[in-house]
């Protein structure tokens, strides 16, 4: 990807709190001496004793069947070579961090302190016992070759070079479904390979177990094309070798089907993509830059059908399509190998599931109404929720199927229903929040610039092209913070409200401002004096069209921030009261809390607003809103003024949308518990998903739960929302983090998006 990574941001993210990226959490009860007693002595005898007896039970008592190994001597660390292997945890540490988020695996991350393969196939051979899964990583070729082919045949566990393997199997996946769109056969058309590396040997290999005929593949290393007449070919090459003798890379494209490259940047020409057959296939994978330049080879061809390993161009080839679903289905049938079959399951569900209609959640990441498969869309989105339930049951089936199975899954819905719940429906809000951001950035005004947050946040949202931010404050304090910060802000708009040089925009919007107060009480000094206040003069800036969006109360209290806004833009058309929103990401997905931030008390019909208001937003983050209306007592069990409030809000709701799935009034744990509710209230709207929008009776109880639920769980929130305004105005709570800022500013931009 094209995006400016700062050194200091990287640095700071890995050594910010808990220094890297994983950490073990127990599993289990800890609290009491009983607790203890079970997790160790004398209970922990029992599971031993059990093992002793049959080795197989550790999958039924230890965390083995969910834990991989990420293994690697550092020789060949993504595009920085030998570094060493303490050099490539952090790494390392993030294989774990997608193991984990993408299909609930768990891992320890081991690095290795030798070149020498005999050690590192005893060191890994040694580690067996421990480990349902081994992910070899960032070694060197011809080294892992070797270490690979040795640990599949000693190790009684699924053995995997990701490096290899990984880009093989999605590559293979977006061959066929190529091949699909231009009709042509596999046996039939001509690859040309750069390279000749781990990943170029692993897929051309893959691609004959396809059906790519040997003769027709040419393969080039750095000394030109591996052919027969070469005296200095490898075992590993010489299997590639052809009669047929190329001059250069340049020779050999001319009339071919399929370019293959793994090799190094901007080694392919326009006029080499020119020279290939009708409809060629261009795959350039090489790390960070392709081969030739997406644009270069659209320009070049508009037949051509375009991969590369980058993101922000369509078809992108990425190993975390694979690798944890992989695994994912290998170990829950305690595969003793993961074998060709296996890999050529995911190969084809990978490519099936392209070929199928796309999601609306996917489509919503990436700002589209309807992406289909075509020469666009070749290969399935990363933010895919069915990567997990398609890919995983695939390589599940072909190892039982094998035989390589310890485990037969005979229900497979109900395997299906398992994978489900692993990850919950959060479906990466946040996401798909910030990818829609960046397909139109807008412009953003920060009040509280001259705090150093809000001045990280603005440094990230404009490298990340999710805004543009323009800066209020006092300029030198601001270009002060950004000097000794070393942030690349100076280039920025800074508006100081007070300065001489802006007295004409502060008389322009202060008559403004009096216009639409001065039947309101304000004076005209009042409205002059007002502007110099930058809620105010944020606002008027949205107002007037002179920004976008404005984000505001970092260091200020709400009303101070919500007041302006009401005052300078006002609520929307047949909106009564504003609200606030948080949207809170847990584990079993996305939830929704409103009013947070504005009403104190409100009034029954003020709830049925709230509540609309709140499903409306909800449903434009593409997810049904499913609203429990929350107090202390269930459908009448306890009598009071919220009971009876929320009761008859409840009632209101469903006789005015009758599609609306609302239930109240109830206490919040019934919400989420379907199975109390089927079990007492087997009539609610809730029994078949439970809620994942929460409407309070007061402004005490939302505050309370959602800072409790915030702090206790440690969970990331996006908020607060203020709904209800005819254009963005959001105010942060006190104490915000960068990333809560961000987070704030990409609803901005996309309410912004929405608004126009």
């Amino acid at each position: 990807m094209n995006k400016k990574i700062r050194k200091e941001d990287a640095l700071q993210y890995h050594a910010k709190g808990r220094p890297g990226k994983i950490q073990v959490v127990p599993t289990k009860e800890y609290n009491t001496q009983r607790d203890l007693s079970l997790a160790y002595s004398p209970g922990v005898a029992e599971p031993c004793l059990e093992i002793a007896d049959n080795v197989e039970n550790a999958y039924l008592y230890t965390a083995k069947g969910n834990l991989v190994a990420v293994i690697s001597n550092g020789t060949a660390v993504l595009g920085l070579g030998d570094i060493g292997p303490e050099a490539s945890k952090p790494v390392m540490e993030g294989k774990g961090l997608l193991f984990k988020i993408y299909a609930d695996i768990d891992v320890f991350d081991i690095e290795l302190n030798t070149k020498d393969v005999d050690e590192f196939v005893r060191t890994v051979k040694i580690l067996e016992p421990t480990f349902g899964g081994v992910n070899l990583e960032d070694i060197k070729a011809p080294e892992c070759f070797e270490i690979e082919e040795r640990l599949k045949k000693e190790l009684n566990i699924p053995v995997m070079h990701d490096d290899q393997h990984g880009t093989a199997i999605i590559s293979a996946a977006a061959m066929l479904n190529a091949l699909v769109i231009v009709k042509k056969n596999i046996e039939d058309i001509r690859i040309v390979v750069s390279g000749a590396g781990a990943s170029a040997v692993s897929c051309t290999k893959l691609y004959l177990s396809l059906g790519a005929t040997p003769g027709n593949i040419a393969m080039f290393d750095t000394k030109g094309h591996i052919h027969n007449g070469r005296t200095d070919l490898n075992a590993m090459k010489k299997q590639f070798a052809t009669d047929v003798a190329y001059d250069s890379l340049e020779d050999a494209m001319v009339g071919a089907d399929l370019f293959l490259g793994l090799s190094a940047a901007n080694i392919v020409s326009k006029d080499m993509v020119r020279s290939m057959a009708k409809d060629p296939i261009v795959l350039a994978m090489a790390n960070p830059n392709p081969e030739i330049p997406y644009p270069d080879a659209i320009e070049a061809r508009e037949d051509v059908i375009m991969a590369t390993g980058r993101s922000d161009y369509p078809n992108q080839v990425n190993n975390v399509l694979g690798f944890p679903y992989i695994f994912r289905g290998a170990l829950d049938v305690r595969a003793t190998e993961i074998n060709e079959a296996m890999k050529l399951a995911a190969v084809h569900a990978l490519a099936d599931l392209a070929s199928k209609p796309v999601p609306d959640i996917v489509n919503l990441a990436y700002g589209e109404t309807n992406i289909v498969f075509g020469r666009n869309y070749i290969i399935p989105k990363p933010v895919d929720p069915r990567l997990l339930t398609t890919v995983a049951p695939a390589v599940a089936k072909a190892a039982i199927e094998t035989g390589v199975a310890r485990k037969v899954i005979t229900d497979w819905e109900a395997y299906e229903q398992e994978l489900s719940s692993r990850l919950g429906r959060n479906e990466q809000l946040s996401r798909v929040i910030l990818n829609k951001a960046k397909l139109s950035p807008k412009r953003v005004v920060f009040a509280d610039a001259e705090n150093l947050q809000v001045l990280k946040a603005a440094q990230q949202v404009r490298d990340e092209g999710i805004a543009t931010p323009i800066l209020l404050g006092n300029k030198e304090m601001i270009l002060h913070l950004i000097d000794e910060s070393k942030l690349d802000l100076k280039d920025v708009k800074i508006i100081d409200p007070r300065a001489e040089e802006n007295s004409e925009i502060i008389e322009a919007y202060s008559a403004k401002l009096f216009d639409k107060r001065k039947r309101k009480g304000m004076t005209p000094l009042e409205a002059k004096r007002a502007i110099y206040y930058r809620s105010y003069f944020g606002s008027m800036m949205v107002e007037n069209g002179d920004a976008d969006a404005f984000i505001s109360g970092l260091t200020r209290t709400y009303p101070d921030t919500i007041r302006p806004a009401l005052h300078v833009i006002g609520k929307q058309d047949h909106v009564n009261k504003v609200a606030g929103m948080y949207i809170l990401l847990t584990p079993r997905g996305p939830l929704f809390f409103s009013d947070t931030t504005v009403n104190l008390d409100p009034s029954v019909n003020d709830i049925v607003e709230i509540a609309e208001l709140t499903a409306r937003t909800v449903e434009r983050f593409n997810i049904q809103p499913r609203l429990a209306l929350v107090t202390y007592s269930n459908y009448g069990s306890a009598r009071g003024v919220d009971a009876e409030k929320m009761s008859e809000a409840a009632a209101i709701l469903k006789k005015r949308n009758p599609d609306m799935i609302v239930e109240g009034e109830m206490q919040a744990h019934l919400a989420f518990n379907t199975e109390l509710l089927k079990q007492h209230h087997p009539f609610s709207d809730l029994v078949d998903g439970g809620a994942n929008t929460l409407i309070f009776p007061n402004l005490s109880a939302s505050n309370i739960a959602y800072n409790l639920l915030k702090e206790a769980a440690n969970l990331e929130t996006i908020g607060p929302i203020l709904l209800g305004l005819k254009k963005p105005v959001h105010v942060l709570q006190l104490g915000s983090s960068v990333r809560e800022i961000v987070n704030m500013v990409a609803i901005a931009v996309v309410e912004a998006q929405l608004k126009q």
